[in-house]
């Protein structure tokens, strides 16, 4: 018996291990929020906001990963769906697709990983569709009941599937609207104590919106863009019809590119993107249970969007903490040849991520692969430290 509870709580160290990594926040946070002085929970208290399937937030391809999770304004390719699925609606190439593997946690574990397939179909000069699947495996795991007897080997999973339509709106400016089915079966129907789990399926969407503009003459050629896309808006997520259900990760990104051409061969891009959550800040709770300060967050998915903007205990201080910024440049030689790099900053008190990324990529013929490696900046560790992430593209 000795033996099965100590395998009983190795598993479910490793399950916690795995529920952490795969949290947005990526980091450990040292709470400082049992001061007595409600000023100093607000001030030092870190708020880090979770929510359901935060795979979806995970940069799925390896030339936004290598630039430090950039998508909303950059040129568009086989993966702008994720991004924003407006720009499909100014891709040059009639149709296109690429697959990316991502192995997370790889220095812990070598069965955890997420796969990403992504294309597209010009349909005219002014519509594409567009179309993905995102795998994210757990890898193996035991599980046991209360009394410590296995009860077999189990491999927990999520996946999305989204279905993208995009249109030019004028010469310059295009919109989007993107459908997304979600399942996340994380505990194989495991019972917990008297309640019953099971996989969790949602609906969400997307809406995105894209603008471009050529700037000087050919002998000094330039571009800028800008995009914004809100993400993730839908149902929410339960496991369980006795748990409280979990927002999905929405969220707000809006960004900016401009490009340089200085020749026909040299190319260079300066792209920036900020992100914020629209999901409730939590609130700060005394011991009986009453909100010191903040709002409930027990609130319908639209409410929650809305608020998200004011609900922080913080004020607009800690609001304008919760606005992720990332940061970074392209080069491209030839159209043959990519050099990238990127950094993302987060604030300590909602996550504390901060890392640089650089990586690289090549086109022969259709075929184009491009690679993205992290490396974090803080002392915590990453999921995707050490790890090489590799793209492979074919346009038509």
């Amino acid at each position: 018996m000795k033996i099965t509870k100590i395998k009983k709580v190795t598993t479910l160290v490793i399950l916690v291990a795995i529920t952490f990594f795969s949290n947005i926040s990526f980091s450990q946070i040292d709470n400082d929020d049992t001061g007595d002085v409600l000023s100093r929970k607000i001030e030092k208290g870190a708020r880090v906001i979770s929510t359901g399937v935060p795979v979806l937030l995970i940069a799925p391809d390896s030339r936004a990963g290598s630039m430090a999770d950039i998508g909303a304004a950059s040129t568009p390719d086989a993966n702008s769906i994720h991004w924003n699925a407006a720009k499909l609606a100014f891709i040059e190439k009639d149709a296109g697709i690429s697959f990316t593997y991502t192995p997370w946690l790889r220095n812990l574990v070598n069965d955890i990983g997420l796969s990403y397939l992504s294309g597209f179909y010009r349909i005219n000069d002014r519509s594409a569709v567009g179309a993905s699947l995102t795998y994210f495996s757990l890898g193996g795991i035991d599980f046991y009941d209360d009394q410590g007897v296995n009860k077999g080997n189990f491999e927990p999973n999520e996946f999305a599937f989204d279905g993208a339509y995009a249109m030019k709106l004028s010469e310059n400016f295009s919109a989007s609207v993107t459908g997304r089915y979600i399942r996340s079966d994380l505990t194989q129907g495991q019972s917990s104590g008297t309640s019953t789990t099971k996989a969790a399926n949602a609906f969400g969407a997307d809406i995105g919106l894209y603008y471009q503009k050529e700037l000087g003459d050919d002998d000094n050629a330039s571009s800028f863009a800008l995009g914004l896309q809100i993400a993730n808006l839908g149902s929410k997520i339960s496991y369980s019809e006795s748990l409280e259900k979990e927002f999905q990760p929405a969220n707000l990104r809006l960004g900016g590119r401009y490009t340089m051409d200085f020749n026909e061969f040299n190319q260079l891009s300066f792209m920036v993107d900020f992100n914020k959550l629209l999901v409730p800040t939590p609130a700060i709770y005394d011991t009986l249970g009453n909100i010191e300060a903040g709002i409930s967050n027990k609130v319908g998915v639209l409410q929650g969007a809305i608020q998200s903007f004011y609900d922080a205990p913080g004020g607009f201080k800690e609001e304008m903490q919760e606005i992720n910024i990332s940061a970074g440049a392209e080069w491209i030689y030839n159209k043959f040849l990519a050099v990238r790099a990127g950094y993302f900053y987060e604030s300590d008190r909602k996550g504390g991520r901060k890392y640089i990324t650089f990586g690289g990529g090549f086109k022969y013929n259709v075929m184009k692969l491009d690679i993205a490696y992290l490396v974090p900046t803080v002392a915590n560790n990453h999921p995707l430290k050490n790890t090489l992430r590799l793209s492979l593209s074919f346009d038509f």
